[in-house]
């Protein structure tokens, strides 16, 4: 991993237009990215070897309740701290004006990465849950939403509104290469197992066009859940670190504005029941409100000011409402069933993952086995197992 990092930036041949002892801003961003401190400590040693300063900064809009300590908190939970990385972590909200774009956007950059000799972006390449497009989530969308820190994810969301967020991530990013401060980035993909699968260094001028092959590369890796539809999905966690919108609606079929089914490539799912939220999302819930039922504990461990700012911020307010809780799994289960249309529980058809990154594992009811032995390409166990509950009601994990 590191050696590739290496390698991959000594033949873009990006330090060739810097003197010794520039500064060099690389920008890190908020989710959950499998080796991530190891590639980014990877990219520090090496300009550091060639006679640059490089420090790190959170390339992050609302995330870390939109605030410099919160934010680098973020970084932190990831490993990205100055003893770990050997180089100063900067975080401020403070901005720099890049002037408007064509379409009369205002468009700014975090303050202290402007100040810097040259800014490096550090971002996974990959579908966003939220849109379909040749450019979706990456590093044009951290040179918009990531650099323009709190200040600029709020205008560029409101602009999203009237022009489709594709259209303002190109926009913006295109002013922000005019600034010349952007060197290129680090592109990282992950296969559908959550692992990483291929670096790439892309110099500013590739940046957009390269970044559209790689997306469509990936696409192609996207995990699904391998069923036509589902009655009832059962997702143990959400999480800001697990997804943007806390769960990946591309996987649960929602749109994050209360949509149902939108995605003809992802199985039609009734409804949806979310029992936990994962450690290091640290109270930010958002995605709560895609759910049609969670355990009272998701509302119990969320934090209102990280998860309502997020979704204010993004316009996704759908994502930041409270849907119906009850205080053990049975009853979630029992209340939401009917609902679905199924008058006998023999008939339900059920499916329970961990989260939406993680689909290594599916668990599903019995009447769904037919369907997954006719694909060649999962392993389907042998054993069934009644559905269990400990004294408080609450469901015995069956995958983990």
């Amino acid at each position: 991993m590191a050696g590739e990092v290496r390698r991959q930036l000594s033949l873009s041949g990006l330090a060739r237009g810097l003197k010794r002892g520039s500064t060099v801003a690389i920008g890190v961003g908020s989710r959950g990215i499998a080796n991530l401190d190891v590639i980014v400590q990877s990219m520090v040693s090496w300009w550091a070897e060639q006679g640059m300063k490089p420090f790190l900064f959170p390339a992050m809009g609302s995330h870390g309740a939109a605030s410099a300590r919160g934010q680098a908190e973020v970084l932190a939970r990831y490993g990205i701290t100055e003893a770990a990385m050997g180089c100063p972590v900067r975080s401020s909200l403070a901005v720099a004006g890049l002037g408007r774009t064509g379409e009369g956007i205002e468009v700014v950059m975090d303050r202290t990465a402007h100040a810097a000799g040259a800014v490096m972006l550090c971002a996974r390449v990959k579908w966003h849950t939220d849109f379909s497009g040749k450019l979706e989530s990456g590093l044009f969308k951290m040179m918009a939403i990531g650099l323009g820190k709190w200040a600029g994810a709020q205008r560029y969301h409101a602009h999203a509104h009237t022009m489709g967020l594709e259209a303002v991530i190109r926009s913006v990013g295109r002013q922000v290469l005019k600034s010349g401060r952007i060197l290129g980035g680090l592109a990282i993909l992950e296969d559908e197992n959550h692992q990483t699968a291929h670096l790439e260094v892309i110099p500013a001028e590739s940046l957009e066009r390269r970044e559209e092959e790689l997306l469509e590369m990936v696409k192609g890796w996207m995990p699904r859940i391998p069923l036509p539809a589902v009655d009832l999905l059962i997702v143990n966690e959400i999480g800001k670190n697990l997804s943007g919108s806390g769960m990946d609606p591309k996987v649960i079929n929602r749109t994050i504005h209360g949509q149902y089914n939108p995605w003809p490539f992802a199985p039609r799912v009734s409804r949806v029941f979310v029992r936990d939220v994962h450690a290091m999302s640290h109270g930010n819930a958002i995605g709560l409100g895609m759910a049609d039922v969670v355990h009272s504990r998701v509302v119990q461990k969320m934090k209102k000011r990280p998860t309502w700012i997020n979704g204010l911020t993004s316009g996704a307010l759908a994502c930041i409402r409270t849907p119906v809780h009850f205080k053990s799994d049975r009853e979630c289960l029992e209340k939401i069933r009917l609902t679905t249309g199924r008058l006998e529980a023999s008939e339900l058809r059920m499916g329970w993952i961990r989260n939406t990154q993680d689909l290594s594992v599916l668990a599903c009811t019995a009447n769904l086995r037919d369907q997954l032995a006719r694909n060649e390409s999962l392993e389907v166990g042998e054993t069934e197992r009644e559905l269990e509950f400990d004294g408080r009601g609450d469901l015995l994990n069956l995958i983990g």
